[in-house]
């Protein structure tokens, strides 16, 4: 075949796991080639039993890696062998080290993950089962062992310890031992000297009867005796903070100098109404069981936080109002409310009215929304309006007691759920902050009172920041090279170079070692699962690997790694990047069947160059190919990975675009890979599914057939967090929901369909699938079947039920294909 331009293909780090999973990371490089089928010997074919047996087989690799605090060796976790308990070991950080089981006795031991140091470094703190463990002087103590738990260990500037059970605040003295309430947050009235009630009966019971008065001036001496005790003696803890008692404490957070917080309050709204139930069929009682089950983003209303500052010294409140936000009043709705009027036969008049902005929630990160300075001088908040088209990063005047916006995140389409991490710089009072306002996530540094300073540039994406400790780089994981390709790398804060720092091509992500000297990677290719490995903190510096928990079985098998190709867009200029299966000498003999996988979740990314979340998928796909199928899995508008404008490319026409890319993989396939475009199928669970739905409803002649697992039917009943940011909300915007739910389009159905369901799923609810269902008999439509799953969640559990629903897929594209 004759190699064309567009054709970027990027062959993944070795053809067959078996030489991949016994080697180490290497260099590879990225160049157009042309679509060829892998070099595989003959092998024994691959079983669906083999493939949906409980994936133990596969191996266990490590989770939850994270360094001990004097540098010298690493822990994880691992999955018992046919259980689902997880066991900690320990390795050295050297090459040649053999991990070993570390006793339950002393997992008390390990630290954490998530420990914190004093600013001096000296001593250390952290949570075990909810206890609060501090070193100090080399000496390790366990600071509570308590049936109450505790959370937020930090430590103040001036190195005492604070941690916190429930809303109130504990500080320790590491010098003298000494444990005292610093501040407790209450949602409740502030307690008041006894009053007599304001009716007629009651002043007049005071009047006439001596004991009432003087029961009453007695609770009033005493009351007031007690607030002089406290206000005057050392002995007692300081009063409570006293909240709205009509709200709930949403988040907080105490300054490192421990006089002032933040409190964000929330309405005590219920996650859910008492008609929001899912019937479980398969109980242990032989009892049906109404499942308490989510809001539907039709049934959502509008949330904000109140934002408070706490002066914990007096006990002073006051409301950081959100009218100094620019747009905070906007009515950044006001096109798409007119569309949707004007539907309606009405006219809409835009006005301005206050937003409701919480505090951020993001996703994929484990860092507070709100943020101090390590001095305790100053203090950053990130905060997003409901509607889901701004995000600020705010600081706070102490002395006007006043927000001050230092950085406005405004899209048309949706603020990404992802790519919000910020912090301070250690020796400056300057932010660094993630940002998509070029396109793509990058990394700004900016002083209180200066212009913003962009470190990152290109199309490619940033995440997964960390500041070194000295302010001198921020590290981050990124997709320089290639959409799919995620190195390491780090940007110098003083000129802006960048240093990549690994070069495996594959998956990449890191955590630098407390001292900095080294970096611990977890580090897949397409064929290879994640494995931890260690480099010494230099670019491009050698890679030791320090796991080995893939299997033997799954070492010795001869599985095709995809090719990850560059698909031509009909609809931009950015192609669609997917992975590519072929068959032996797929070029001979008649055209060949094929199959497009579509992924789950909607925003993310699955044809990259890393070990896929889906497995059991890769080695179904592998099934295929030995059966003679070409297989395509692409990353359509909407995946992670690819920017901004890739992300919201579907904003307010869910499954639109999507299908438009599946129409050009389908072209490709066509013209590539020798495929008969009449025998072509699809599946995929989740938003998989839907993207099933949405193209044999509305490109009927597309696919001969399809597959929808767990699928949703119609947006309205699925959740707020991730509806709303894409479509708005039912009751503004109704056009996009009809737009992008499957359940408007089900009389376009030709070709024929599998509906795979499980019926306990609490996140894509059965009942999308049954309301769906009823339309297709009410079309007198004959070309689906459905399969129903009574015991299993959105992702399943058994490995009997993961058999049954691929032994249907395959019988579905093997009778239609």
């Amino acid at each position: 075949m004759k190699t064309k331009p567009w054709l970027i293909a990027a062959f993944v780090a070795a053809s067959f796991i078996g030489s991949a999973a016994a080697a180490e990371p290497q260099t590879y490089q990225l160049s157009p080639v042309s679509v060829k089928a892998p070099e595989n010997p003959a092998h024994a074919p691959l079983t669906l039993e083999q493939i949906m047996a409980d994936p133990d087989w596969l191996g266990r690799p490590a989770e939850g890696a994270y360094w001990a605090d004097d540098n010298s060796q690493l822990y994880f976790q691992q999955k018992r062998q046919g259980s689902e308990i997880r066991d900690w070991y320990s390795v050295k950080a050297e090459q040649g080290a053999v991990a070993t089981a570390v006793p339950m006795a002393d997992w008390h031991l390990m630290g954490s993950a998530h420990r914190v140091y004093s600013q001096d470094g000296k001593s250390l703190a952290y949570l075990f089962e909810g206890q609060v463990f501090v070193k100090h002087q080399g000496k390790l103590t366990q600071v509570t062992r308590s049936s109450s738990r505790y959370d937020q260990v930090q430590f103040l500037a001036d190195g005492r310890l604070v941690f916190r059970s429930g809303w109130t605040y504990q500080v320790l003295d590491l010098t003298t031992g000494a444990l005292t309430e610093l501040v407790t947050l209450k949602n409740a009235d502030k307690p008041v000297a006894p009053k007599v009630a304001d009716s007629y009966l009651a002043q007049e019971q005071h009047k006439l009867i001596e004991f009432v008065a003087l029961t009453h001036k007695n609770n009033t001496e005493r009351f007031e005796q007690q607030q002089l005790l406290a206000a005057q003696s050392p002995a007692v803890a300081q009063p409570a903070v006293y909240l709205d008692k009509t709200k709930r404490i949403a988040a907080a957070s105490l300054s490192p100098k421990g006089d002032k917080m933040l409190v964000a309050l929330a309405d005590k709204s219920e996650w859910r109404d008492k008609t929001d139930i899912m019937p479980n069929y398969i109980t242990a009682s032989g009892q049906i069981a109404a499942e308490e089950v989510r809001r539907r983003v039709a049934d959502q209303k509008p949330q904000s936080h109140q934002l408070f500052l706490v002066d914990v010294n007096t006990q002073h409140v006051t409301e950081l109002k959100f009218d100094t936000l620019p747009g905070f009043d906007e009515d950044v709705l006001a096109a798409v409310k007119a569309e949707n009027a004007k539907a309606q036969g009405k006219t809409y008049q835009s006005k301005k009215a206050p937003r409701a902005i919480e505090l951020i929630n993001d996703w994929s990160w484990d860092q507070s929304a709100i943020q101090w300075h390590n001095s305790g001088s100053q203090v950053a908040v990130m905060l997003k309006a409901w509607d889901n088209k701004d995000r600020w990063l705010a600081t706070v005047d102490f002395a006007k007691k006043r927000l001050v916006s230092q950085h406005r995140l405004h899209d048309d389409a949706w603020i990404n759920y992802s790519f919000n991490d910020f912090g301070w710089l250690s020796q400056k009072e300057s932010l660094y902050y993630l940002s998509e306002e070029s396109g793509y996530a990058h990394l700004y540094v900016k002083a209180l009172n200066g212009e913003a300073k962009k470190l990152t540039a290109g199309t490619f994406e940033v995440s997964n920041p960390r500041l070194s400790n000295n302010d001198q780089y921020l590290y981050f994981k990124g997709n320089v090279s290639h959409p799919g390709i995620y190195e390491i790398y780090r940007v110098a804060l003083s000129n802006g170079q960048l240093e990549q720092m690994t070069a495996l091509k594959g998956s990449a992500d890191y955590q630098l070692s407390p001292d900095e000297n080294k970096l611990l990677l977890t580090w897949s290719n397409s064929v290879t699962p994640p494995e931890l490995y260690l480099m010494d903190n230099k670019p491009k510096a050698k890679v030791t690997r320090l796991t080995y928990t893939v299997s033997k079985e799954l070492s010795a098998l001869n599985l095709a790694a995809p090719q990850v190709v560059a698909v031509p867009s009909s609809h931009g200029k950015q192609p669609v990047f997917a992975k590519l299966y072929l068959p032996e000498n797929y070029q001979q003999g008649e055209k060949r069947r094929a199959v497009i996988f579509n992924h789950g979740a909607g925003y993310l990314q699955n044809s990259d160059l890393g070990w896929s979340g889906y497995f059991r998928e890769y080695l179904f796909h592998n099934l295929l190919i030995q059966k003679g199928y070409v297989v395509l899995d692409m990353d359509y508008r909407a995946s992670k990975g690819y920017g901004r404008d890739w992300r919201t490319a579907i904003y307010r026409q869910m499954g639109t675009p999507e299908t438009q890319d599946l129409v050009d993989g389908v072209k490709y396939l066509v013209a590539n890979a020798h495929v008969d475009e009449k025998r072509i199928g699809t599946y995929g669970g989740s938003y998989g599914g839907f993207m099933t739905f949405m193209a044999l409803f509305t490109q009927p002649d597309l696919f001969k057939a399809g597959a929808a697992l767990r699928p949703v039917s119609d947006w309205a009943y699925y959740n707020h967090g991730y509806t709303s940011n894409i479509l708005n909300t039912p009751d503004v915007d109704p056009i996009a929901y009809r737009r992008s739910s499957p359940i408007y389009f089900t009389e376009g159905l030709k070709g024929k369909l599998l509906i795979n369901a499980p019926m306990v799923d609490d996140n894509v609810f059965f009942q999308d699938v049954v309301r769906l269902v009823q339309r297709l008999i009410e079309h007198e439509n004959a070309n689906f079947e459905t399969a129903i799953y009574p015991v299993e969640p959105h992702g399943f559990r058994q490995p009997s039920s993961w058999l049954d629903e691929y032994k249907r897929i395959l019988r579905l594209f093997e009778q239609e294909l």
